[in-house]
């Protein structure tokens, strides 16, 4: 059976110091010396795993400084009513998301299944990136009805929400019928996007909203850069 790298085990438990609040934002963390010594491995052992958190965006280092942490990863709750800007700003973080396509064109068999279309319906597709404190942590494809919700395209450009958009087409509110969630490997535009190595571990999530009475209003995919979130599943169901 193959081992895990040293050097991956030590990302491993960095990682985790980070999320677990052991280190904050802007801290300097143990010198290659101290690390080496506490994990008993050499230096060299210790720069690659540094390395691997500095290609992951979780830690910087400044010339004669040291290494400092970049950015914790967010908690992200997972629930019947998922609003991204709202979740990351109670966390006292600030939320963003950049375009990266939008376009309309046939509906593929697993769309139309999850809007209840027929396959080749028209859908409006809006791809982008998720922001927090202005590092990417998610890619994302939502895929929305093109006759049900006219003009949906164009809100969403001038806002960049998809809760402000549909609020615009007559959707006041929406809640989330299912959530699948799987584990992928990033792919060369994926992290490119994230800024992660190709192949690095992303956290799938596919998921079905609704309207008040049913209707499905959205199928989306979220691709999260594993070590820059955690999943957590809410009990709100209102």
């Amino acid at each position: 059976m193959a081992r895990t790298p040293i050097w991956t085990s030590i990302v491993q438990h960095l990682t985790a110091d980070i999320a677990e609040g052991r280190y904050d934002t802007g801290d300097r963390i143990p010198t290659e010396a101290q690390l080496a010594a506490r994990f008993g491995v050499n230096r060299h052992t210790v720069r690659r795993a540094l390395a691997a958190l500095a290609e992951q965006g979780l830690v910087h280092a400044r010339r004669g400084a040291g290494v400092f942490v970049t950015a914790r990863p967010t908690d992200y709750p997972i629930g019947k009513r998922v609003r991204f800007h709202q979740s990351i700003a109670a966390s006292g973080r600030i939320p963003g998301k950049r375009i990266l396509s939008l376009s309309l064109r046939a509906a593929d068999a697993r769309e139309a299944e999850a809007l209840e279309l027929t396959s080749g319906d028209a859908v409006q597709v809006y791809d982008g990136v998720s922001l927090v404190d202005e590092e990417p942590i998610a890619v994302f494809q939502s895929v929305f009805p093109g006759d049900r919700l006219p003009g949906l395209l164009e809100a969403l450009r001038e806002t960049q929400s998809v809760t402000a958009a549909l609020r615009r087409c007559g959707v006041a509110d929406y809640t989330r019928a299912s959530t699948r969630i799987t584990a992928r490997a990033a792919t060369p535009a994926q992290a490119l996007q994230l800024r992660l190595s190709e192949g690095a571990p992303l956290i799938r999530t596919t998921g079905i909203n609704v309207d008040p009475e049913g209707v499905p209003v959205e199928y989306g995919r979220t691709w999260f850069a594993g070590d820059r979130v955690t999943l957590t599943l809410s009990g709100e169901d209102n």
